[in-house]
């Protein structure tokens, strides 16, 4: 399963995600889309963050979790149109964590380059449960931090809030409500995987054997060259 939270609507690119996009055959329903608008700030996020993400994983139960914490989210992003504090963007990963499923947590988008430092130390921090000094210590970069020299920085952008109590209201609905379609969290049967280093063992009768046809069907699946790769030839 996928879940986005992203800005949509009024031509922004890739001009995907609306939350009528649920996927389609065996993975209809298990693409989660949350579109909000301009200017989304850390109470407003959270009123809707929360209750989706408590209904995806008891829904679906997932073994483990990937969470992506694109900081263009952040206030005063170059390119985002979104008003998150680095406590309100932290929040989420605070959340995520709290449901003590094993979880691989990565950056994303970010276009101010030192509040993307910022985001990434202070959520590496949460994630190891250490506080961090909101005074940043000298080093070879010290400058980019100008002029507060601190972990945390007030936006000076301020954006208007376009996501109206109404708004996210309607769409947290629409999202439990697909999420209902999911019957019962899915299973997986468990498989005994061939470690890579095996190499199929031959037999003494296989010795005079043609060497091209006495391949095992392990090695012989390792082997296949698809019709539409292409290499070069000497």
């Amino acid at each position: 399963m996928t879940v986005s939270f992203h800005k949509y609507g009024d031509y922004f690119f890739p001009g995907t995600g609306d939350v009528k996009d649920v996927g389609e055959k065996k993975g209809k329903y298990c693409s989660v889309n949350v579109p909000l608008r301009d200017g989304i700030d850390d109470l407003t996020f959270q009123r809707i963050f929360q209750p989706v993400m408590r209904k995806v994983m008891e829904t679906y139960q997932p073994g483990a979790i990937v969470l992506q914490c694109g900081a263009d989210s952040l206030g005063n992003d170059r390119l985002g149109c979104f008003s998150l504090s680095l406590d309100g963007h932290a929040e989420c990963v605070k959340f995520m964590k709290g449901f003590k499923v094993p979880m691989l947590v990565t950056g994303g988008g970010g276009y101010t380059k030192n509040n993307v430092a910022r985001c990434w130390a202070y959520e590496t921090a949460v994630l190891l449960d250490t506080k961090l000094d909101n005074n940043l210590p000298e080093n070879d970069y010290y400058e980019y931090y100008a002029p507060q020299y601190t972990l945390k920085t007030r936006p000076h952008q301020v954006i208007e809030n376009m996501n109206v109590r109404s708004y996210i209201e309607q769409i947290k609905k629409e999202v439990i409500e697909n999420l209902k379609a999911i019957e019962h969290a899915p299973g997986v049967q468990m498989h005994e995987v061939p470690p890579d280093n095996y190499i199929p063992e031959l037999n003494d009768d296989e010795e005079d054997e043609n060497p091209d046809e006495r391949l095992g069907q392990y090695a012989m699946d390792r082997n296949i060259k698809r019709d539409e790769e292409f290499y070069d030839m000497y």
